[in-house]
């Protein structure tokens, strides 16, 4: 049996409204073609939940805003813009941030909260870099307040954790480095230096206490300790990081 040609199927049209057969009233709609076109939601855009609220400053935390130096007359123009600086003095130390040119903090020194602005809420760089930067702020200020703090629990038989005043497979960095030395199933003891601005102590054999004023700096380094023994899913050993869990897995039987 031989196929009718596709030609036939192509040459099906939807009728016009300047045809001379009649149309009902009801099908007019349906052929006439909208030039506009029409999205999936009504709604408005959503702006940064996170971004657009604003940041409480404790009494005793000063907020700087150091604007980058204006360009000379005959220097060469630059394409992008100098980053400004923000310093967070507190009582605990000075945190230093590097904002974007398009974000703007408005200081209320009475009321003692500040406020993260963009330039244009549409275009989405700046939308990413709103919440993230006062995501930022917000882990500055607590941090030169009160501080941050992390706590390891290291899981499994013969798993213990010391610090160390000198390590043998380590050199310091700095002047008064210390380090953690970790037992964690290995045929010789795990040594990391602990960065500058955390302090590492062992309120017990199996727990590391991880404290200082920059979180993301306490987190990296803890971050570094899990990764010499990941938690495993069927014994459940392993470093685990402040209140992280792992489902078990069942035994494999044949």
């Amino acid at each position: 049996m031989r196929l009718a040609p596709l030609t036939c199927f192509r040459a099906v049209k939807y009728p016009s409204t300047a045809s001379t057969a009649p149309i009902l009233p009801f099908l007019v709609p349906s052929f006439q073609h909208s030039s506009t076109t029409r999205s999936f939601t009504a709604s408005t855009r959503c702006s940064s939940q996170i971004g657009r609220a604003p940041l409480a400053i404790p009494p005793e935390v000063t907020l700087r805003i150091i604007e980058p130096p204006e360009p000379k007359k005959h220097a060469r123009v630059m394409r992008d813009r100098p980053f400004s600086t923000i310093e967070v003095h507190g009582p605990r130390g000075i945190l230093k941030l590097q904002v974007p040119p398009f974000i703007s903090i408005e200081h209320d020194a009475t009321g003692s909260k500040a406020h993260v602005k963009v330039d244009d809420a549409e275009v989405r760089h700046q939308r990413e870099m709103w919440g993230t930067t006062r995501a930022y702020l917000q882990n500055h200020l607590l941090g030169v307040s009160e501080g941050h703090a992390t706590i390891l629990r290291l899981v499994g038989v013969g798993y213990r954790a010391t610090v160390e005043s000198t390590a043998a497979t380590v050199t310091a960095k700095y002047p008064g480095q210390k380090f953690v030395s970790l037992k964690v199933g290995y045929s010789h003891p795990i040594e990391l230096g602990i960065p500058e601005g955390v302090t590492a102590s062992t309120p017990q054999p199996t727990r590391i206490l991880l404290e200082g004023i920059e979180k993301e700096v306490i987190n990296q380094f803890a971050a570094e300790i899990r990764r010499w023994r990941k938690p495993e899913p069927y014994k459940g050993k392993g470093v685990f990081v402040n209140d992280e869990t792992i489902k078990l897995k069942g035994k494999k039987i044949k």
